[in-house]
Formats: structure tokens, sequence, C-alpha cells
């Protein structure tokens, strides 16, 4: 008896066996509507996939990220790549609560604990088509020179022009 149940429920285990997987990510096609990637799971298998991102939020990870994936039914001819990280380039020792956004070249925009930090890993930090910056409650500090703070001499009263930060 035991063997016949076995032998019937043998196919849904199989099924159930075969919706979720995990994967190394082979290729990105970024030019559709839903990205695509191809995704090496088993030996030799090789599936391509819509990958679903969380809405305002997209990225091209690089081959070689790590994928997990869901089949409906079971059915390997229709994956969904549900998430794909990169410990390669992962930020590491957030504190609880924490949020933060990364490339692989280091830039790092953190919601941390003590506020919002932007690391541009010794690149420039470039705000476009902004037509006004405004900064309420403190100081900016450009190049070790503050926006209150610093006073310019020989500046004449409704003159248009100053001299250089002191």
């Amino acid at each position: 008896m035991i063997k016949a149940i076995n032998k019937m429920m043998a196919p849904v285990s199989r099924r159930v066996g075969l919706m979720v997987a995990r994967g190394v990510l082979a290729l990105v096609n970024d030019a559709l509507k839903m990205q695509s990637v191809q995704v090496k799971l088993l030996d030799g298998e090789v599936r391509e996939m819509e990958r679903m991102q969380n809405y305002g939020f997209t990225s091209q990870p690089h081959p070689g990220a790590e994928v997990a994936a869901v089949f409906v039914s079971g059915n390997r001819d229709h994956g969904l790549a549900l998430a794909i990280d990169d410990r390669r380039y992962r930020v590491r020792n957030l504190q609880a609560g924490e949020v933060a956004i990364y490339d692989d070249l280091g830039h790092v925009v953190t919601l941390s604990r003590t506020g919002i930090m932007i690391d541009g890993a010794g690149h420039n930090l470039s705000v476009s088509n902004c037509p006004q910056v405004i900064v309420t409650g403190g100081d900016v500090i450009a190049d070790g020179i503050s926006l209150k703070m610093h006073t310019h001499g020989g500046v004449q009263a409704g003159s248009a022009q100053t001299g250089a930060p002191v």
C-alpha cells in the first residue's frame, strides 16, 4: 500500500522539488520591458527567465551573481528570478534598521542611524537638472570652508564683487 502511494506521489514530489532553485547569473538583457536573465541552474541546466524587481529600484547585476528563482507549478520552462545578490560587492556591517544602496565601484548611499551618508568612493557627487538645492538646519562646509562662518575682506557694502573666501 505504501509503495503504491509513493509511486502515485512521485510526480508531485518531483514538481515540488523543482519549484525553487538557486543558480548563477550568466547574462542580462536590460532592453526589454521586463529585464530578462539567463541563469545556470543544475548541472548543465541553463534557463532564460524574467527578473522581478521592486518598483522604483532597478539594477543590472554582473555575471556570477547569485540568483533565487521560482518555477510556477515546478515547470522549468517558465521561471522567475525573484532575487539576485552579489556577495562580491555587498555592503556589510550595517546597524539594525539601516539601509544601503550600492554598486560594484564602492559608491554607497546609506540611510544610517545618524543620517544619510553618501560615499562616492573617490568619485564626484553630481546633482543634475536641479534648479535649487536647499540645506536647512545646519552649515555647508566645502573643502573645509564654512558657508555660514567664512568672511570676505575688502568688500564694500552693496558691491556685487567679492574676493575669495578667507
